[in-house]
């Protein structure tokens, strides 16, 4: 089995699952808001158990999964964000890659968390997996995630209907990914 990291940011804690996340995990894909742009009706407690799991068990078999994100001030859970490979039954095929993903609970929208995060994901993913392709799909009236998608390399390669929605599915390349790197780290040394 493989180990899950901890990773810290300013003001995130990156992190495994626990099982007494999964009130507030329930609540998070029970709420209209966040699933909006994912599917469109709320999970049932069952349906958000499940996915619960898939996250938990996706690092046992792929070495790679989703992290909770937890409040680094308050302690409370946030929302998840990182990777899996679910088999979608879209194409073009994205099995084999590192599908990067997030939700985070209204409470946390507009803060520039979701960015945050998938920062933080991905300088893990990039270093624990530099080779493995690394991609997303987002519906195209989700503006705010095609902005953090993009602000970390992302370029859209295919748009597609996947579960009746119309989606974009994007694709983040390592010279991209670097140099997206090397201009928020520039960035953030001259702040």
């Amino acid at each position: 089995m493989h180990s899950v990291p901890i990773i810290e940011t300013d003001r995130l804690i990156l992190r495994p699952y626990r099982r007494d996340d999964f009130p507030a995990y329930s609540a998070l894909f029970g709420d209209a808001d966040v699933i909006r742009y994912v599917g469109g009706v709320p999970f049932t407690r069952e349906q958000s158990w499940t996915r619960f799991l898939r996250q938990v068990g996706m690092w046992h078999y792929f070495g790679f999964g989703f992290f909770a994100i937890q409040d680094r001030e308050t302690g409370g859970f946030l929302g998840e964000a990182g990777f899996h490979d679910v088999h979608r039954a879209i194409t073009p095929s994205l099995e084999g890659t590192m599908e990067t993903g997030w939700a985070l609970s209204p409470k946390a929208h507009g803060k520039g968390l979701a960015t945050e995060a998938v920062s933080a994901a991905l300088k893990w993913a990039d270093h624990q997996f530099p080779k493995l392709r690394k991609t997303c799909i987002i519906d195209v009236g989700n503006r705010a995630s095609i902005r953090v998608a993009e602000k970390h390399g992302f370029k859209e390669f295919w748009r597609t209907t996947y579960h009746g929605n119309h989606v974009i599915m994007f694709e983040r390349h390592q010279k991209a990914a670097a140099a997206t790197g090397d201009r928020r780290a520039r960035a953030h040394a001259e702040t």
